[in-house]
């Protein structure tokens, strides 16, 4: 059992330990409705909080934006519904338009994570509004005829292959390819079709059209431009973004509003916000900088983060860091209006607190109610309790930074626990109290302060120990009761040891008794039940050869004469005139010499 001091913490639950929730981000102080801010034209100046967004809707179809747009107006033909969510695959059913946000209602992904496409080829001037110019577009025919989505106008087959060879390969817009979506995809979001005309905004007042109608003749007239691929540079020149060199006769990247003598390596070209290509070589000048057509706008006006329409009224709404449409800035759940509410960040989204409480909020184990943002929530293994319902499943007391236990999906309070559950400890008898540190082993238990070898009932702790049949020795206990020892010097033999005649010695103790030469691993033999080396024996015990003088020593019984009390090696036992061998033969004495029987006649005829 484990018994745990519930604390508080805005960490994860994790297992033995209560935490309180993190809450999440709740904005108490109301939303300011509406921020004034002088936007210019005719939509300048303060309205009624209660004044209506024109709406464009349904009722809107392609031969009113031909209506409206001018002889080389801004023609658009994306199509969304139903099309695929590349984030979700097959849980999104396809794209259900949301009424004002630019999102999916079925999975409420962005409408670019879709697989958006365009009904017809699309030539960038055609999307823009900008008079045709034969002498710098490409035709259908030719492009398709390359294999490519776009390919920069003028530029023989060669050079275009050289010049997509400069971007990266999944960016490049070769039919068939993820450089084909990519291009799609940067011609919806950098060129976003409500910026571009009027008769794609749908919730643009009636009293801001003229501004937008002077914003967009203003940046088309100032800004907005198309940059060309020139084939050679005359000259050597530095790339106006990374400071690179641009070899003479190399293609570059022109943008005509900041004149013929600055050029750009084909990957330079990009958005000074995005860092994205500038799709189809589009871009509008501002302050010496490059910036795709959104972020450009972005740049004089501010865009409402749910329709992505830019905002021309002079009040809107400022929250989470972003700008809304006044009547925009709702509930990511109900889409009930925010303003003047307090709402609930989850992933980004605001929601407002019923939506949060119904969808998110964590059910009490105890009442069964939500927990909802303004009371805590207590969790433990995965359950959550409100404060006041985090009680002992026996007693009811509260266990709010208190130690408690669990058992069987239901808390205690320590009292309780032990009483009903609480194991007892294999030293003393005793229940393991609740933040008791508690030690076991092979089924057994015991607290920290039992848990002692059974020789010097110190306590083992984290310490090495050896068990033996059911008692616990420490290391230095168990060595001196049952470790081997040796029979010279009574110290414990810890490796290397040597068995003679059933006693263990060790190594450097097992030596001949007079010369103290190591015998392990040599010849020896014994006398008295002491240990001699072989040349100890022989000098000390061993009978000596009447002949030599020198000891009769052997292994597994050494043969020699004995006579009287004179003794012999056999090789020694010899003639002493003839010098040969009376080993097995007769032989005479004559004083100390041993003579053969025919040496002795002749020594005594």
């Amino acid at each position: 059992m484990m018994m745990e001091e519930a604390t508080a913490s805005t960490s994860g639950s994790s297992e033995g330990i209560l935490v309180v929730v993190e809450r999440p981000l709740v904005v108490e102080d109301l939303v300011v409705p509406l921020v004034r801010v002088q936007s210019g034209g005719d939509g300048d100046g303060e309205r009624d909080d209660a004044s209506e967004l024109v709406t464009r809707g349904d009722e809107d179809s392609e031969d009113r934006v031909a209506a409206e747009v001018s002889p080389w107006g801004v023609l658009v033909h994306e199509v969304d519904e139903g099309q695929p969510c590349l984030t979700c695959k097959d849980k999104c059913p396809g794209f259900s338009p949301h009424l004002w946000r630019k999102v999916c209602n079925n999975c409420k992904c962005p409408r670019e994570s879709h697989d958006v496409y365009h009904e017809e080829f699309v030539n960038v001037r055609d999307r823009i509004g900008i008079k045709p110019d034969p002498s710098n577009q490409t035709s259908k025919e030719k492009t398709l005829q390359e294999g490519y989505s776009w390919v920069p106008p003028g530029l023989s087959s060669a050079k275009i292959e050289e010049y997509f060879s400069q971007l990266p390969n999944h960016k490049v817009p070769r039919l068939g390819t993820p450089g084909e979506k990519y291009r799609d995809r940067q011609l919806i979001v950098q060129l976003p079709k409500q910026d571009l005309a009027l008769a794609y905004c749908k919730f643009l007042e009636r009293e801001c059209q003229r501004s937008f109608e002077d914003f967009v003749n203003a940046r088309n007239e100032i800004a907005l431009d198309i940059g060309y691929v020139r084939e050679a540079l005359e000259k050597t020149q530095e790339c106006f973004k990374c400071g690179g060199v641009l070899p003479s006769g190399e293609l570059a990247v022109i943008a005509p509003k900041f004149g013929e003598l600055v050029a750009w390596h084909p990957a330079c070209f990009v958005c000074a916000a995005c860092q994205e290509l500038l799709v189809d070589l589009t871009y509008c000048a501002k302050d010496g900088h490059l910036y795709c057509e959104r972020h450009y706008a972005e740049t004089l006006k501010p865009r409402c983060s749910a329709c992505d329409e830019l905002i021309f009224s002079g009040e809107y709404t400022k929250a989470m860091n972003k700008d809304w449409h006044s009547g925009h800035f709702c509930c990511w759940q109900c889409d009930e209006s925010l303003t003047g509410q307090r709402y609930v960040l989850r992933d980004e989204h605001p929601y407002c607190v019923r939506c949060y409480e119904q969808v998110f909020a964590n059910s009490c184990e105890e009442c069964s109610k939500a927990i909802g943002i303004d009371s805590k929530d207590l969790s433990y293994k995965e359950k959550h309790w409100h404060e006041a319902c985090f009680l002992c499943s026996k007693c009811r007391v509260s266990l709010v930074d208190k130690p408690f236990g669990s058992k069987a999906e239901k808390v205690y309070c320590a009292s309780c626990y032990d009483a009903a559950f609480a194991s007892r400890c294999d030293g003393c008898g005793e229940i393991f109290r609740a933040g008791t540190k508690k030690m076991e082993y092979k089924g057994h238990q015991w607290h920290d302060k039992c848990f002692c070898c059974c020789t010097c009932k110190n306590p083992i702790g984290t310490r090495s120990f050896i068990p033996r049949d059911n008692d616990i020795y420490c290391t230095t206990c168990y060595e001196e009761k049952f470790s081997t020892r040796c029979i010279k010097c009574n110290q414990i033999i810890s490796s290397g040891g040597v068995t003679y005649r059933n006693e263990p010695w060790h190594r450097e103790c097992f030596t001949c008794t007079n010369c103290s030469s190591s015998l392990a691993g040599q010849r020896f033999t014994s006398r008295d039940e002491k240990p001699y080396c072989a040349e100890c024996f022989g000098e000390l015990f061993a009978k000596r050869c009447t002949a030599c003088s020198k000891p009769i020593t052997g292994i597994g019984g050494t043969r020699f004469i004995s006579f009287e009390d004179r003794n012999w090696h056999n090789d020694c036992f010899i003639c002493a005139m003839c010098n040969n061998s009376l080993v097995g033969k007769g032989f005479i004495t004559d004083g100390p010499e041993i003579l053969c029987p025919e040496c002795a006649r002749q020594k005594l005829m």
